[in-house]
């Protein structure tokens, strides 16, 4: 009778060690390789900076440093589009059918062309809604970046700085509401780039565009909104 109990508990500790699965750790679990497509204008892209300048680049270097993880960057934006340039462009483009993670900032030339309002309010849900599917579908992988105000430069101090701040303010705010009402998180740079003019290393050598530095203040507000899509 011992001998029978002895016989079942060693089969039961076999049993036991055989279905025992070894504990993997949290870099087993990601992916090879992630995916970021930053959709923008000159802001976007970094005019007046270096290549790897850009918020959008930063954050890729913080991520993959920080993160231990592998991000691919893809960037559709250029200086001077609108958001019906950039529309366009995307109707052109081949891109990857999702992204791990997404952000837009579309706006400023449609204020500084002068472009009706209307037509802002027109494409902007248009183009977001194309961020959440490039995001495939998943609301949360994509932010939302409010738009700088450049009148806090040299070279929008003048003449008329008040009315392109109030104006800015209403395309931002128009943003802000409609992707707090789709469930899209907005982030609001704004007023960093407010400070512009008591602040000269915040504003790129063309006396317009935002700066390493101020790019990367940008960067450190988007981290953590961005680090759960690469967890």
């Amino acid at each position: 009778m011992k001998k029978i109990a002895l016989l079942l508990f060693v089969g039961l500790l076999y049993s036991c060690s055989a279905t025992k699965q070894t504990p993997s750790t949290k870099n087993e679990t990601k992916k090879a390789a992630y995916s970021y497509l930053a959709l923008g204008d000159s802001y976007t892209i970094g005019e007046s900076v270096c290549k790897t300048c850009t918020y959008s680049h930063q954050l890729v270097d913080s991520l993959q440093q920080t993160n231990n993880t592998n991000i691919n960057l893809k960037i559709i934006a250029k200086t001077g589009w609108t958001t019906s340039d950039l529309l366009s462009a995307l109707a052109t483009k081949e891109l990857a059918p999702t992204y791990d993670f997404v952000t837009l900032l579309i706006g400023v030339n449609n204020q500084y062309q002068q472009k009706d309002f209307t037509l802002y309010e027109k494409e902007f849900p248009i183009l977001l809604n194309k961020a959440i599917q490039y995001a495939g579908g998943t609301k949360e992988d994509v932010v939302v970046l409010s738009i700088p105000d450049y009148s806090y430069t040299p070279f929008g101090k003048e003449p008329t700085p008040e009315a392109i701040s109030m104006e800015l303010r209403e395309y931002n705010v128009f943003a802000k509401d409609y992707s707090e009402k789709v469930g899209v998180r907005f982030l609001n740079i704004t007023d960093i780039t407010q400070q512009g003019l008591e602040r000269p290393e915040l504003v790129a050598s063309d006396g317009l565009h935002p700066s390493e530095v101020a790019y990367h203040l940008f960067m450190k507000r988007l981290y953590e909104m961005a680090l759960p899509s690469f967890d």
